[in-house]
């Protein structure tokens, strides 16, 4: 059987394609590997984010005073970020020419040791120098697997299923944040309960990073055990990689490229800025514990084990971009009350801060997979989605450091979190606004 297949402009030529067949078996499987994988990748941000707000900075940045020990430690997750967009040129070529799971074994199995191996480093006190660099080299080394582990999670998923369902099983790999942030407030609360603080300074802080051994067999147990993508079968059917997929992809689909940058800036930055610096600015401003800090995180983020499902059932029904478009919109209005109110300092108005300040981003979130996916061709997608995540991926790593910039300089102003809230709530409107009218189809094989 087979079907012509054309790109969303007046045809020139056309050109018969085997069909995608699409197997539900496959598919739900498929989405446990992406989702284990997508757990493990925020897994490590968090641990990594709570690690630097509280921990980094003593153990190895001593040399330098408080608030400068904060902004380099903050400079180390941003690292990571930087280095992204090359991880995703690497692993989104390899993921256009050799597959989808064969790149997603690599990029899980890099990030799990080496987000493993932070567990076992030294700190300044133990050999100096030597530890902020390896410090800074591993979390390269996680940059670059984070590149391209994203786009093939989503991928990996959604193109297990027809093009109809494809908003929900867009937003189910998105549940990874959630069980990542769960996992982690989970181990701040319980660790700091059986291990003193000094303990906890000394060598407690290592126990998160260890998890991620066991997270990665998991991984690489579901990931071995799926097959490939219906959809990228049909493309070596109708032998239709492109030679060199990211150049393609900035070729064909620039402005969309553009357009999935900002529409992924929410989702990523608003994480960056409420489960990062918050956590930092929770604790040294507003005068919260940590445990405060984590419990209101995990509730914040059990919540949303209920919501980013539904926010996919409702991608399916209106389209991704337009649950979007309701997120920056919702995130928009809230961003100035939200940090208002969080002066008040009550244990209360933190939990309705991460409960509120975390559904209407996650709309943005739910959506955010199925949104690219369905504004860039089969051919290039794993690459174009790679670039267009590891770019707004690497903005979003300096929201941490530039808002504690514009709190040094305006003296920790209740406000100053809610300017950088408001100002990617818009960025991402407005690309919502943009992808919500293009007309694509999902499936685009022969151009």
């Amino acid at each position: 059987m087979s079907v012509t297949i054309t790109s969303g402009k007046a045809p020139t030529t056309t050109e018969a394609v085997p069909v995608p067949q699409y197997e539900p078996a496959k598919a739900r499987k498929a989405v446990w590997a992406a989702l284990v994988g997508s757990s493990l990748e925020s897994f490590d941000f968090y641990v990594f984010a709570y690690f630097s707000a509280i921990f980094a900075p003593a153990l190895f940045f001593p040399e330098l005073d408080p608030a400068a020990g904060l902004l380099a430690s903050f400079a180390s997750i941003a690292v990571a970020f930087v280095v992204r967009p090359i991880g995703a040129i690497i692993f989104g070529n390899i993921g256009d020419r050799i597959g989808r799971k064969a790149t997603l074994i690599i990029t899980i199995t890099i990030m799990g040791l080496a987000t493993g191996a932070i567990g076992l480093l030294p700190d300044f006190a133990t050999i100096g120098l030597a530890a902020p660099i390896l410090l800074l080299l591993l979390r390269v080394i996680q940059g670059l697997s984070l590149g391209g582990e994203w786009s093939g999670g989503i991928l990996i998923a959604v193109e297990q299923v027809e093009p109809k369902r494809r908003g929900f099983y867009a937003a189910l790999p998105q549940l990874g944040s959630p069980v990542g942030t769960t996992l982690t407030a989970a181990l701040l609360i319980i660790l700091p309960l059986v291990i003193s603080g000094p303990d906890m300074l000394a060598w407690g802080w290592r126990i998160p990073f260890l998890v991620a051994f066991p997270l990665l067999l998991v991984s690489l147990w579901l990931r071995l055990s799926i097959d490939e993508t219906p959809v990228f079968k049909t493309i070596l059917a109708a032998d239709k990689r492109e030679r060199i997929p990211v150049l393609a992809a900035f070729r064909k689909y620039p402005v969309a490229i553009i357009v999935a940058i900002g529409a992924a800036l929410l989702g990523i930055g608003s994480y960056a800025l409420m489960n990062t610096y918050t956590i930092g600015y929770g604790i040294s401003v507003l005068g919260f514990s940590y445990p405060d800090l984590a419990l209101a995180t995990l509730i914040g983020s059990l919540l949303q084990f209920v919501t980013i499902p539904l926010f996919g059932l409702l991608a399916n029904r209106i389209g991704p971009a337009r649950v979007v478009l309701i997120g920056a919109i919702g995130t928009l209005v809230i961003a100035f009350p939200m940090y208002y109110l969080l002066q008040f300092a009550t244990f209360q108005i933190l939990v309705g801060t991460m409960i509120i300040g975390g559904i209407l981003p996650t709309l943005a979130w739910a959506g955010l997979g199925g949104l690219m996916a369905n504004i860039f061709g089969g051919p290039v997608r794993y690459s174009a989605m790679a670039i267009a995540y590891a770019i707004a991926a690497t903005i979003s790593g300096f929201i941490p450091l530039v808002t504690q910039g514009l709190s040094n300089a305006t003296d920790a102003a209740w406000w100053h979190p809610g300017v950088v809230l408001g100002v990617i709530s818009l960025i991402t409107l407005i690309s919502a606004l943009v992808a919500a009218r293009w007309k694509r189809p999902v499936d685009e094989i022969a151009e």
